[in-house]
């Protein structure tokens, strides 16, 4: 079996792929620890694959409807966490790991497979794609919003530089996979986007295992701290898929309130490893592994809340 064989197996596999690169990271934590400095680089190199898998005349023309899409992204993706920065920064409430990982999955855009997701789900992934790729081009701005409407996220500090280095990661990667897929091959064969969907995978179950770092320890430690943090996690991704659908349908939004919803729900707070400082990210390292399970779990038990014919 050659490279572009496996990857594209690798590609049909995916549901299985990502559950065994969170059950390697909780079984082998040696191997976590190893890869979690890399996961920054990790994050950035999955930005570049999916701009290269999207291409520069796919991504111009996902975002053609683009007032409808930034006007649901500048509710999801900057009112309410502004709102509750601003919230939280006038009663000085001080940062605790779980407040800052509420904000920054409220601030975070959406993930790289939420297309792949809502159309699991029964949607038709071209919204999911608008609100991927236009969510993730603002990212910067919405962090920087929470970051100065609530300055203990940061302890104080510059919150500028996180900020940057989040901005020049997504051009940085954006710029040289859309760069290099117009150089190499502007149409792709449907196979090869399979082996770029695989490849996609294998990285991903790679950065899981290193996400895992924290989960590992704390399962064999801290059983009862990990059960906190994974119930945390799941009331969190579900109930901002649940709450969001409920309050779309029947308004104009109501025929893509799924969508919105999958999104609302799956956020990318792995994207923020390559902006935080350490001392931030660690007590979020745990969070962020567990947060992994919900998304992995939503195209299985959310049909029924945020599928395209949900049972009443």
């Amino acid at each position: 079996m050659g490279l572009t064989d496996f990857l594209v197996a690798a590609a049909g596999l995916g549901r299985w792929v990502l559950p065994v690169g969170l059950a390697a990271g909780v079984l082998m934590p040696g191997t976590a620890a190893i890869l979690k400095p890399w996961l920054p680089e990790m994050a950035a190199a999955l930005l570049f694959m999916s701009a290269f898998r999207i291409g520069i005349r796919q991504g111009i023309g996902s975002v053609r409807d683009l007032g409808r899409t930034v006007a649901i992204l500048a509710v999801m993706q900057f009112a309410v966490p502004a709102a509750t920065a601003g919230g939280l920064g006038a009663l000085s409430v001080p940062a605790t790991p779980a407040i800052a990982a509420v904000l920054l999955v409220l601030a975070g855009s959406s993930i790289s497979g939420a297309p792949n997701i809502c159309a699991l789900l029964g949607h038709h992934p071209a919204l999911a794609l608008r609100l991927l790729l236009v969510g993730t081009a603002l990212l910067p701005m919405s962090v920087l919003a929470v970051f100065a409407l609530w300055p203990a996220l940061m302890g104080g500090r510059d919150v500028l530089p996180p900020v940057l280095r989040l901005m020049a990661a997504i051009l940085g990667g954006g710029t040289a996979g859309f760069a290099l897929r117009a150089a190499v091959e502007r149409q792709l064969t449907p196979r090869r986007i399979a082996a770029i969907d695989g490849a996609s995978i294998v990285l991903l179950a790679v950065m899981v295992v290193g996400l895992m770092a924290e989960v590992g320890p704390a399962l064999r430690d801290r059983p009862a701290t990990l059960a906190g943090w994974l119930a945390f996690a799941c009331a969190l991704n579900f109930g901002l898929q649940i709450v969001t659908a409920r309050a779309l349908r029947g308004t104009v939004l109501g025929p893509d309130a799924g969508t919105i919803a999958v999104i609302a729900g799956n956020r990318n707070v792995a994207l923020f490893l390559i902006a935080l400082p350490e001392d931030v990210i660690a007590p979020l390292l745990i969070f962020i592994g567990c947060y992994q399970i919900p998304m992995f779990l939503t195209p299985l038990l959310m049909g029924r809340f945020v599928g395209a014919a949900p049972r009443p």
